[in-house]
């Protein structure tokens, strides 16, 4: 079996010392080699086939070349959630392409460490927090004492750069066009509890368009879900219970719109000539979902991959053009709110 080349062999052909070798190809800053012996170092590792060992260049650069994609919600949660799969490929290509790797935790409502753990144990460089909470004085404080932090998602009252989308737009387009369809009594089941900064958005965009159409606001339309389609299912249920029943409702997640079908399906009601359902995401599932599902469209990618940018130039030194981005949603129209010719 032929041996693995080392820095040795390369030192050796290159006439330099191991110590230029690491300082060369682990690219090390402020460091000042003449430009002929960095070139006689980087021929000798191509002509050898030489591989950097990550172990040495984390040494020889103090960083670990890992960003932390930390979210505030339990596992079961994530895993339900199809919208991020898509935040996580665009966070990690952007991540590729900048030689860092990621190291996903998804950090219980209840663990108060977990940041502190991802620091002190030097794993990560910096940390893309999704599924902000407004309570989170945590990742607050670690910013504030200067760790690389952007957020995927709005947190109120700081000044954490951050990416998002126009969550209180997209949720007032989706309350609109069921008003448009001729509803009144139109429920809300939230994405999240209400510590969530997205579930209070999306409830606000809900609410100022049913202000602006003369509806008032009745809480006992609204549910709150939790990431899953099991809460959604349970929270369609309990507003089916209720004395004023919804005949529509803009269910603020698709995951918690698909539990909310299942719930409208059992009650015999039919969707759409009976009752009419938004979602909020647009994962894949919603354009094959039975029926097709009306949802708000987010740029998930385009989400993951600035965040994971903007992170990447935090961690070089650099400092951001801006420090927040909110891009645009777009209502996606499909039969779930649309009657049927025929339909009552």
């Amino acid at each position: 079996m032929k041996r693995r080349p080392t820095s040795y062999d390369v030192a050796q052909l290159a006439n330099v010392s191991r110590t230029t070798v690491s300082l060369v190809l682990n690219n090390v800053p402020d460091v000042h080699i003449n430009e002929t012996t960095r070139k006689r170092v980087i021929e000798a590792a191509i002509q050898l086939n030489y591989i950097p060992d990550i172990t040495g260049k984390r040494l020889a650069s103090g960083k670990s070349f890992n960003l932390g994609l930390v979210l505030r919600i339990n596992p079961d949660q994530v895993y339900a959630d199809a919208f991020m799969l898509n935040v996580l490929l665009g966070i990690e290509h952007a991540a590729r392409q900048a030689d860092f790797h990621i190291l996903f935790k998804p950090l219980n409502v209840d663990d108060q460490s977990g940041y502190s753990q991802l620091i002190l144990g030097r794993h990560v460089d910096g940390i893309i927090l999704a599924v902000p909470r407004n309570d989170d004085m945590e990742i607050l404080d670690i910013y504030q004492k200067g760790f690389p932090v952007i957020a995927i998602g709005q947190l109120p009252g700081t000044d954490i750069p951050f990416v998002a989308v126009d969550e209180m737009e997209g949720a007032k387009n989706a309350t609109e066009h069921l008003i448009k369809q001729g509803y009144s009594d139109i429920g809300m089941i939230t994405n999240a509890p209400l510590e969530y900064t997205s579930a209070q958005l999306r409830l606000e965009g809900y609410r100022k368009a049913l202000t602006e159409a003369g509806i008032a606001f009745d809480r006992s339309l609204l549910g709150i879900g939790s990431y899953t389609p099991r809460s959604g299912y349970h929270a369609m249920s309990q507003l089916l219970s209720c004395s004023r029943k919804p005949s529509a409702v803009f269910a603020a997640s698709d995951s918690v719109a698909f539990g909310a079908v299942q719930a409208i399906k059992n009650a015999g009601i039919s969707i759409p000539d009976d009752f009419a359902i938004v979602g909020f995401n647009d994962v894949p599932l919603a354009e094959y979902f039975d029926p097709p599902l009306t949802t708000v469209r987010l740029p998930a990618y385009e989400l993951g991959r600035t965040a994971s940018e903007w992170l990447s130039k935090l961690i070089a030194g650099e400092t951001l053009d801006e420090s927040g981005l909110i891009l645009e949603t777009e209502l996606i129209i499909r039969s779930s709110s649309i009657k049927r010719a025929g339909g009552l």
